[in-house]
Parts: structure tokens; C-alpha cells; sequence
């Protein structure tokens, strides 16, 4: 786990120097008001809060006192309090969403997307929430009603994170779905929450092919044996979504402020993307399927 976390080190580290040279050139005169220093580097604060969805704590303030204050101190010396840390947290917001932009997966041709709950809290409480109100809403998934947000994303055969979007949890799944695949182009997979003519229409004016299964009161959709084998591995992106919640930790219902709520899901997908080994489907028995994506 250590070379895990030298790792995210490095990375985090020379983003920051270009982050922070960019950020110089639109940045205000010596007159502004300087903001509080901290003897703690961008790049640590990051480092810290992916490697937290790497480790296996569940809560952060356990993971920071226990493992970054004793087990980690040799690599933090100057690591704040719990308290000061916590305030520090909002600044890695931007930083976070450039660095996971920068990590996005390679284009093969072949995506599959979903989307899933991000409680907010539970349902029974949805009337006295306050820490997302006006923006978290009541949805229903096919486990049922909850309240909170939506994740949509894209991945690859690889299991590679292409785009995501965040939405209210009333949102339709096909509603994000033209702009996640922006720019992209090829085969894209998904389940019966994605039929639609509509849909299917947009996305062919981009060079996208969506495939779903169909409803029992549609007619059968007629599939090649390479789109039926394809459409029946949809399943590889709730898998990715299963590591994203369960191993990667994006999803829990103590959040007090939404700016640290959307830090902790960016660092957890972060950590995801990072990881060496991830859920994919293999191509290598399929002949020439790059030529049938032409």
C-alpha cells in the first residue's frame, strides 16, 4: 500500500506545480487579501483524500487520525489537525475534477453506460434534509424509491471511466447521455432505461450506435452475434459501479457540507481510475472487431 500512496504522490504532485502555474496567470495582484497559509501542500491534501478510498477505513476522520497521523507520519510531518484539515478540503474541489478529467480512459469505440443513486439521505428523512436541499430530489431505481442525487457514466470494455455527470435524482437516465458522449464515437451499450427512438436518433448524428434489449411490447430487435455477445456483458459497468460505492466508498449519507460531498466523490473516483486492475471484457477472441466499429 505504501507504493500506492508514493505513487498518487508523484502524479498528484506534478499536477499541482502545472495546476498552480496556470492558476498564477489568472490569479489577482499582491494587494488581495491573502488567504490563511498552510503548512500543508495541495498536493498532500489530495494524496490524502484519494488514498482514503484506496485504504480499507471506512470513515475518513478514523483514516485520517489512526493511519495518517501514526501509521503515516513519516510521509506527513507536517499534517494539521482532523479540524483544520476538514477546512482545507473545499480547495481540492477543482484540482480533483481537472486531475480526473486528465485520467480519462482511452477510446476503443465500445462503452457501456448506467447511472446510480447517490443517497443523500434516507428516505423517511427526505422533508428535513437541508444540506442538499434544492438540488438532491426523490428518484426511483429499480431498487426502489430513494432521495438524493444520480451518478450517469461512461466506461469502456476496459473498465476505464470516459465521462460522468451528476444530477437531481428525478432526472431521466437518457436525458445526460448526448453529452457524455461527446466527442466519442463507436458502440454504445445499455440497459432498457436507454430505449427510446429519440435517443437513438441523436446519438446516430454523432457517429453512435446505442443497442438495449427491448421491452415486452416492443418488436425484437434483430442483433449480430458480436452485438448480442456485447450487449450481454452490459453488466461490466454495474460492476465498475459496485467497486465505485463499496470498495471506493463515493456514496454515504454524514456529509454537512455539499462542497466536501462532491471532493469525496471525485476522490473516489479518482482512486478508481488509478487502480491497475479493473473490470474488462476481452477482445482478443473476437476477429478483426476494430474494423467492425468503422
Amino acid at each position: 500500500m505504501l507504493s500506492t500512496l508514493v505513487e498518487i504522490f508523484c502524479l498528484t504532485d506534478d499536477f499541482c506545480k502545472l495546476f498552480d502555474e496556470e492558476q498564477s496567470k489568472f490569479s489577482l495582484s499582491s494587494r488581495a487579501k491573502r488567504r490563511r497559509a498552510c503548512q500543508m501542500t495541495l498536493s498532500e491534501v489530495m494524496t490524502i483524500l484519494i488514498f482514503f478510498h484506496r485504504s480499507d477505513y471506512r470513515t475518513f476522520k478514523h483514516f485520517y487520525l489512526n493511519c495518517v497521523h501514526k501509521e503515516l507520519n513519516s510521509y506527513f510531518p507536517k499534517a494539521v489537525g482532523y479540524s483544520r484539515f476538514v477546512q482545507l478540503i473545499p480547495q481540492a474541489l477543482l484540482p480533483l475534477v481537472i486531475f480526473l478529467k486528465g485520467l480519462q480512459g482511452r477510446e476503443t469505440g465500445l462503452y457501456f453506460v448506467d447511472a446510480t443513486a447517490l443517497e443523500t439521505c434516507h428516505i423517511k428523512r427526505e422533508k428535513r434534509h437541508k444540506v442538499f436541499e434544492g438540488f438532491a430530489k426523490k428518484g426511483k431505481t429499480s431498487m426502489g424509491w430513494f432521495f438524493g442525487l444520480k451518478l450517469h457514466l461512461i466506461i469502456n470494455q476496459l473498465g476505464e471511466i470516459m465521462n460522468i455527470k451528476v444530477t437531481p435524482g428525478n432526472i431521466d437516465d437518457r436525458k445526460p447521455v448526448q453529452s457524455l458522449m461527446y466527442k466519442l464515437k463507436g458502440w454504445l451499450f445499455g440497459d432498457k432505461g436507454y430505449v427510446g427512438q429519440e435517443l437513438m436518433q441523436k446519438l446516430k448524428g454523432q457517429s453512435i450506435l446505442i443497442f438495449t434489449k427491448v421491452k415486452k411490447n416492443m418488436k425484437e430487435r434483430v442483433f449480430t452475434p458480436i452485438q448480442r455477445y456485447l450487449l450481454s456483458k452490459r453488466g461490466i459497468v454495474e460492476t465498475v459501479i459496485d467497486q465505485l460505492k463499496y470498495g471506493c466508498q463515493i456514496e454515504h449519507t454524514r456529509h454537512r457540507s455539499p462542497t466536501n460531498a462532491f471532493v469525496n466523490l471525485f476522490a473516489g473516483l479518482t482512486a478508481y481510475q488509478l487502480k491497475p486492475i479493473k473490470p474488462s471484457i476481452n477482445l482478443k477472441k473476437i476477429p478483426h472487431f476494430g474494423e467492425l466499429l468503422r
